[in-house]
């Protein structure tokens, strides 16, 4: 069966097109689609092209940019009980009408974000070889970097490649400076303090190191190399100081999420702390898309969130979002999920619909599942546009 896209062919006979050797050819190459474009294609590859015409659905943009998406001033955060309120009741709103809100006056300088995003694109612009070196698809790594992660399932490529990095509950081993460049003679540890009913408790920390001054990016750390032979080689690569403006974006990132999640409790009328409870903030996962500028943008997308809707009982709703392509670029976005990834002991926890929120006028519309579940069931499905949360349904 045959169909066209200004003049591409878009469905493909068995006997013509094997989709599946193609993906693994382009997977083998672990060029990424930047790693195509400084090839110089002027045509998609085959496994990028939707069957459904794109530029069709650009015609929707029309119509959502005359929606407004909700906008959440956190300027009033904290300061009186009435401005506390109407943000509660802002977040109730959005939640529950519009799975989406964007956040304004959230404390995180505008330096470390736009070094973030200049890390990912540094990332993504290095030359092709270095970057093959972090091309897995073993999702339980704590650093990866590859093109689609449903790639080998999905029935149609996205224009994109991205960087995976889990930075919480531990990120990885290379942001503890003393191990790296000692080649793990010296060891650094991570620690805690515990709070407690008494106090106020005061410390003072001091850390060796270079911050964001303007020219230190690119200065390179490794194991010192009087320490290396080859009875104890290298066990570290070096990483820039792009990586640690990660690690300083995290930390602002986590105290967001826990604001936001001691919001969205009262917003779903439960104490303060009853999601950080449930761990909702312990993991934190971040994902570096680039989006290079695409030859033929009309032909494919750049992307194609259930979690709020499991736990509520669909009563906060989750969105589906997509980037279209263009032929400029490069476009960078990076997004941060709140959850655990597969780190060991915490498989087995489980989640399902808040207790407090269930009734006989409202009984669970979902069951109970784990964490490894869960993601599980994320990375098998893939962005196929369908619900996540079909196999959890209880039946009716």
């Amino acid at each position: 069966m045959d169909g066209t896209n200004n003049g591409r062919t878009q469905l493909h006979d068995s006997s013509e097109y094997d989709r599946k050797s193609e993906v693994q050819a382009f997977d083998d190459s672990k060029v990424g689609v930047k790693g195509l474009l400084d090839a110089g294609i002027t045509k998609l590859p085959r496994i990028f092209l939707h069957n459904q015409p794109v530029i069709e659905k650009k015609s929707d943009s029309n119509a959502v940019n005359k929606l407004s998406i909700p906008v959440i001033d956190f300027e009033g955060l904290g300061k009186t009980a009435v401005q506390q309120a109407d943000i509660v009741r802002e977040i109730k709103d959005a939640s529950e009408n519009w799975g989406f809100f964007q956040i304004v006056h959230h404390e995180i300088p505008s330096r470390v974000m736009e070094k973030v995003l200049e890390g990912v694109h540094h990332f993504h612009e290095q030359d092709s070889e270095v970057k093959k070196k972090f091309y897995f698809r073993d999702v339980t790594r704590k650093f990866t970097y590859n093109t689609n992660y449903d790639l080998h399932k999905a029935s149609t490529a996205n224009w994109r490649d991205t960087l995976y990095c889990v930075m919480a509950p531990n990120p990885p081993r290379n942001s503890r400076g003393l191990q790296l460049i000692t080649n793990d003679k010296f060891n650094s540890v991570l620690h805690r303090v515990l709070a407690k009913n008494v106090g106020p408790r005061i410390s003072v920390a001091s850390l060796f190191r270079m911050q964001f001054q303007e020219g230190s990016e690119s200065r390179l750390y490794g194991p010192i190399k009087e320490l290396l032979s080859e009875e104890n080689p290298p066990m570290y690569r070096e990483p820039s100081r792009n990586e640690e403006v990660l690690i300083e974006y995290t930390k602002y990132i986590m105290k967001l999420g826990l604001t936001l999640f001691e919001l969205l409790s009262e917003a779903l009328q439960l104490k303060s702390d009853h999601l950080k409870d449930m761990e909702c903030a312990e993991g934190l996962f971040i994902t570096g898309h680039y989006y290079p500028a695409c030859p033929e943008p009309d032909l494919t997308l750049g992307l194609s969130g259930y979690y709020n809707l499991l736990i509520t009982n669909d009563r906060f709703k989750s969105v589906l979002h997509r980037v279209l392509a263009k032929n400029v670029g490069p476009r960078i976005s990076v997004a941060s999920f709140f959850r655990m990834h597969f780190q060991e002991g915490s498989e087995s926890r489980l989640y399902g619909p808040i207790k407090e929120l269930l009734s006989d006028e409202n009984p669970p519309i979902y069951r109970e599942t784990s964490r490894k579940e869960y993601v599980t069931r994320l990375y098998n499905k893939g962005l196929d546009g369908t619900s996540l949360l079909s196999p959890f349904k209880l039946q009716k």
